[in-house]
Parts: C-alpha cells; sequence; structure tokens
C-alpha cells in the first residue's frame, strides 16, 4: 500500500503526464492490461483515460486495471486514473 505522503508525491509527478491509454465501451481486457503492464515495467507511473461510451464505475475499472497489472492506483479524478508500478528494471521514481 502506499501511504497518504507518498500519493501526494505521485500525483504531482502525475499532474504534467498525458493519458496513454483509453478505456472504451467494451471495457478492460486482457489484451489491454498486457499492454499496460509492459509500459508500467518502462514507465512507473501512467494516466488512463475512460471515455465518455464506457459506463462501467471509475473505480471498478480503476480496480480492475491494478489487480491485472499488480499496479496502485495513486487517483481517481474526473475520467482519468493515474497508476503507479514500480519497475524492475527501469527504476526512476524514488518514493519519500
Amino acid at each position: 500500500m502506499l501511504t497518504g505522503k507518498q500519493k501526494r508525491f505521485l500525483r504531482s509527478k502525475a499532474h504534467h503526464l498525458n493519458p496513454i491509454f483509453q478505456v472504451g465501451k467494451t471495457g478492460v481486457n486482457d489484451n489491454m492490461i498486457q499492454q499496460i503492464n509492459d509500459v508500467l515495467e518502462k514507465r512507473e507511473l501512467i494516466k488512463v483515460s475512460i471515455l465518455q461510451n464506457n459506463f462501467d464505475d471509475k473505480n471498478e475499472v480503476a480496480r480492475e486495471l491494478a489487480e491485472g497489472t499488480n499496479a496502485h492506483v495513486v487517483q481517481v479524478i474526473g475520467n482519468v486514473i493515474v497508476l503507479y508500478k514500480e519497475s524492475i528494471e527501469h527504476k526512476q521514481i524514488v518514493l519519500p
């Protein structure tokens, strides 16, 4: 689990990022989870946007993505999810 201080730190790091994945009306699938997992290994911190044609609960989508990739949900704000996963080979972010 991430502490409040760590989440604040990660939110500030994620502020300038643009979403690189979009969850559409088909929802979360295995292919998407695999791609997000690969990108998290390289970047550690990403944003995922939920399109307006997706009627699933945002928090449920965030939970599915986090469980599928073993990542942490840093924040769900509006239609954007911020995910963090510590990288094994490309570690860049040092948590406070």
